[in-house]
């Protein structure tokens, strides 16, 4: 036998298996935490000054709808950090139970930012800061919509897209906190309206993300797919 064809000996099971193993994403997934730990430690914050007020401080409903978002905002960035781990996604069980969980919550999180930002009762010139509010808590509801039906078709690569989106707008208020931090340190404090627009920043910053996010990971499938000689990249990798 040449020294070429020692060489072309095929690769083992293990080997193979090796290669196959999808990576654990705990980089990702501790960046993350760490991003929602903020608006996490402030929801916890909000609520514990929400006990010490007074009763009749805010409307009833108004009340209970800042403590169903508060709740569920957390458990919906917390434990939807982990769904960017790509081996536990392909732990298929824990990644269905976990969607079963994400998708209720993130609907409750999302419906609850509208009624806050609809039945606004603050200070005129925070109108524009609930408006901003308004508008990413709809699109969130209108992305986890998408998710569902697109889960329904098994559509996955769809159904991860959407909710990636609906990730993003739900751990910006880690990044709301980065962009004040950067802008007011140098330049000092801002009013409501620059308040409003720094808000928007951070919104439009994590839904770019998520947009490079998605279009990196149908690259992949699209590259994948063709080095197997499948049409299309194998879209039912979410």
């Amino acid at each position: 036998m040449s020294h070429t064809q020692m060489n072309a000996v095929p690769p083992t099971a293990g080997q193979n298996e090796q290669r196959r193993r999808p990576k654990s994403g705990w980089p990702a997934i501790t960046g993350l935490l760490l991003l929602a730990a903020l608006p996490v430690l402030g929801g916890v914050f909000r609520l514990t000054e929400l006990s010490a007020e007074p009763r009749g401080m805010l409307p009833l409903p108004s009340t209970v709808a800042l403590v169903v978002h508060i709740v569920a905002m957390t458990v919906f960035c917390l434990l939807g950090a982990f769904q960017f781990s790509p081996a536990l996604r392909a732990r298929r069980r824990w990644h269905r139970a976990a969607g079963r969980v994400l998708i209720p919550v993130g609907i409750l999180a999302a419906l609850s930012a509208t009624w806050l930002a609809v039945f606004f009762g603050g200070h005129p010139d925070a109108l524009a800061l609930a408006m901003i509010r308004l508008v990413f808590a709809v699109a969130m509801t209108v992305f986890l919509a998408r998710g569902i039906i697109a889960i329904r078709r098994r559509d996955f690569a769809a159904h991860g897209a959407w909710m990636t989106r609906a990730f993003a707008i739900a751990v910006s208020g880690g990044t709301q906190a980065l962009v004040f931090a950067l802008w007011t340190i140098p330049l000092g404090e801002v009013d409501a309206f620059g308040e409003a627009w720094l808000v928007a920043v951070a919104f439009v910053i994590n839904s770019a993300v998520a947009e490079l996010l998605i279009r990196r990971r149908s690259s992949r499938r699209r590259s994948g797919g063709r080095k197997r000689g499948v049409p299309g990249g194998g879209a039912l990798v979410s």
